[in-house]
């Protein structure tokens, strides 16, 4: 992890209405990938979660490399940490999961909104844009937009993949119409500057507005939300 996230502060308070987030990523068996985007795990305190495939940004849709059948990625929402820690305890996947790695999240605030996650709000925190933030997208695609949605995309995950202000970004799925990215960044400044295309040093800078502007022409999702965390 970079060291940009780490910190010697006392901890900010986290509003329990919301719960905590959390992003895990474990190197496991394709079997055990495939069985927790079928069955994902369910028990006290998990209010949603996410299965899926990791996938390398900006390779090729039809590149083996793209995807990492033997990678999972989780997105979850707990009641609070101590959920978390029963998981990871626990049998099955979450043992699975202790043996990988996983940020542990407070929500900030959202674009856009996907039914499992109703009720959060615009903004839970205004926060100093030089601190570090994560950012999760979760989008279901529509799938008679999928090649729309492949020729405009593919420019974004290239930029956010070699801009200078991110410290780890990966795509993530799971079929046939969920797509997720998650990006850690030096601070929110870098972040909004790549979406903005703020950075003529960067090449292809302005793909992600271009890809918004083509998005907010004619949608390419069922739902589309874009969160904000802060690291716990």
């Amino acid at each position: 992890m970079s060291a940009a996230f780490s910190s010697e502060a006392e901890p900010e308070p986290v509003d329990s209405s919301l719960g905590v987030f959390s992003f895990h990523l474990v190197e496991t068996r394709a079997s055990t990938v495939v069985r927790a985007l079928t069955k994902p795990p369910a028990q006290v305190g998990l209010r949603h979660v996410e299965c899926m495939m990791s996938m390398k940004l900006g390779e090729p849709i039809y590149d083996p490399r793209r995807y990492q059948a033997k990678r999972l990625a989780m997105f979850a929402r707990w009641d609070d940490e101590a959920s978390i820690d029963r998981f990871l305890s626990g049998p099955g996947l979450g043992a699975e999961c202790a043996s990988g790695w996983h940020v542990r999240m407070a929500f900030v605030r959202r674009w856009g909104a996907i039914s499992e996650l109703e009720g959060l709000p615009i903004r839970a925190e205004k926060r100093d844009p030089d601190l570090p933030v994560i950012a999760v997208t979760l989008a279901r695609l529509k799938l008679a937009e999928s090649l729309r949605f492949l020729t405009w995309g593919k420019p974004v995950e290239r930029l956010v993949r070699d801009h200078p202000g991110q410290t780890m970004a990966l795509a993530a799925s799971r079929p046939h119409h969920t797509l997720s990215t998650f990006s850690m960044w030096n601070s929110a400044t870098e972040m909004e500057s790549m979406v903005r295309g703020g950075r003529p040093d960067v090449t292809a800078a302005s793909s992600h507005i271009d890809a918004m502007g083509e998005r907010d022409r004619k949608d390419f999702h069922h739902e589309f939300t874009t969160l904000r965390f802060r690291e716990l």
